[in-house]
């Protein structure tokens, strides 16, 4: 059993913690997602394209409570492209999501050599899903998307905004 910091011996400064982590998380709240720049051994980019936004995405999601972003960032490529990881991912960059919110930051890796363990049946969430060459990529693919594959390319330095 490890023992207390000296600065957490006390019930008071206990409390005065646990009261400043409170007003911390109300004032400072954070919310965190996870995207994932896919490419399988041929070189293609995976894409999504969702019900409720338009244009073609990287696959991802927002982080849960108690959950880590690798753990977020398994289950969302799971669950929006069947798709698994081969090699370990790279993370790439944490961007700050103005455009969502105030609050909000992207955690953006690269994955290689991903396998779809069987395709994607298009559902309330995700109504298609692909893999692309880069220089055939849809139409409506996002221009998030082409500045993040234009910055893991090393066209054009990592921005700090998504």
């Amino acid at each position: 059993m490890s023992e207390k910091p000296p600065e957490m011996r006390s019930w008071r400064a206990r409390l005065l913690t646990r009261l400043m982590h409170s007003y911390f998380a109300l004032a400072r709240g954070m919310t965190m997602g996870v995207r994932a720049a896919c490419f399988d051994a041929e070189g293609r980019v995976f894409l999504v394209r969702h019900s409720y936004v338009p244009g073609w995405h990287m696959p991802g999601g927002g982080l849960e409570r108690g959950e880590t972003a690798l753990q977020a960032l398994v289950k969302e490529l799971r669950e929006e492209g069947n798709l698994e990881l081969t090699d370990a991912p790279e993370l790439f960059h944490v961007y700050f999501n103005r455009l969502t919110s105030k609050r909000d930051h992207v955690v953006f890796y690269r994955c290689r050599n991903i396998r779809q363990v069987s395709p994607r049946t298009p559902d309330f969430e995700i109504v298609e899903t692909g893999f692309f060459a880069l220089d055939a990529l849809p139409p409506e693919t996002t221009a998030a998307t082409h500045r993040r594959l234009a910055e893991l390319s090393g066209d054009t330095p990592p921005a700090d905004f998504w």
